[in-house]
């Protein structure tokens, strides 16, 4: 695959909850729990997601460039869309933000791209499905459950949308004028979900919880973050070693890189963990809300 430390060790997280509901899904399949099919209809786009992230999926151009933002500050890997494109150009050029805000920037437009690429699996799941419910003449109660399947995706897709044309709003926004130095949270997931969840259906107590447990999960992410970058920079050390034939340092390297590659791996599974179970919270939130 090509792939850098820090995306293998990225990889082994997303495989890692896959594994982990499937399992799960297994189970409730056993014991008659899943009877319209949905929860394996989303393991299978979720698998679609991951495979496609990580180019995996036999299409050649889906792979994203293997270049890093943490090793030089830029990253020549495209966004796919001209207007992200514009925006990352003029922030660029801009002479508003410091090396290390471009870094945080970039990752705030990678994050964008990943959120419209679901998106689109998630739309082009949708297409297939309701194509085939349409080639269905009679009704009966199978339909029905999958007619309430497909309008569970289309409220999945409406608040996936939402998101996009928030997030896309605050690019806009910050490329613009600067990160304001007074903003709340730092972390593109983060202010998604905080944006989301002022939109849902919390009392000013849960949303006040909400807060504390969001800036928890952003200190969970730095953390991470600072572990990818020592996993990427252990890794340069390590092929540069290779080189030289000491065996003893060699060995200290491997040594090293192991350690970070096993610690960046658990923390990404966590990180990953928890920021599924609290956009889970905020879907219900939202869906108590068209209620």
């Amino acid at each position: 695959l090509h792939l850098s430390a820090v995306k293998l060790a990225e990889l082994h997280s997303d495989l890692k909850i896959q594994e982990k509901d499937e399992l799960s899904w297994k189970k409730l399949k056993a014991e008659g729990l899943d009877e319209d099919g949905e929860k394996e209809a989303k393991l299978r786009r979720n698998l679609n997601v991951i495979m496609t992230k990580y180019g995996m999926n036999g299409k050649k151009d889906s792979q994203l460039v293997d270049t890093n933002y943490i090793k030089d500050g830029t990253e020549s890997d495209t966004l796919d869309d001209p207007r992200l494109e514009k925006l990352w150009s003029k922030a660029k050029t801009s002479g508003k933000f410091s090396d290390e805000e471009l870094d945080k920037l970039w990752r705030e437009f990678k994050h964008h791209k990943e959120k419209i690429r679901e998106y689109n699996i998630l739309l082009e799941t949708v297409s297939r499905t309701e194509d085939i419910h349409k080639n269905v003449i009679s009704p009966s109660e199978e339909n029905l459950v999958k007619e309430e399947i497909l309008h569970n995706k289309h409220r999945e897709l409406k608040e996936k949308l939402r998101s996009i044309n928030q997030g896309f709003e605050r690019l806009r926004k910050v490329s613009h004028q600067g990160y304001d130095t007074t903003s709340e949270f730092e972390e593109p997931r983060v202010i998604d979900l905080w944006d989301m969840a002022k939109s849902a259906n919390f009392t000013e107590k849960e949303l006040e919880s909400f807060r504390e447990e969001l800036k928890h999960f952003e200190a969970k992410i730095e953390k991470h973050h600072h572990y990818q970058k020592q996993l990427e920079i252990s890794h340069q050390k390590l092929k540069h070693v290779e080189g030289t034939g000491d065996k003893d340092h060699l060995n200290r390297n491997k040594e090293k890189y192991a350690m970070l590659q096993e610690k960046t791996k658990e923390l990404g599974y966590k990180v990953k963990k928890h920021l599924q179970d609290l956009s889970s919270r905020i879907s219900q939130g939202l869906q108590h809300n068209e209620l």
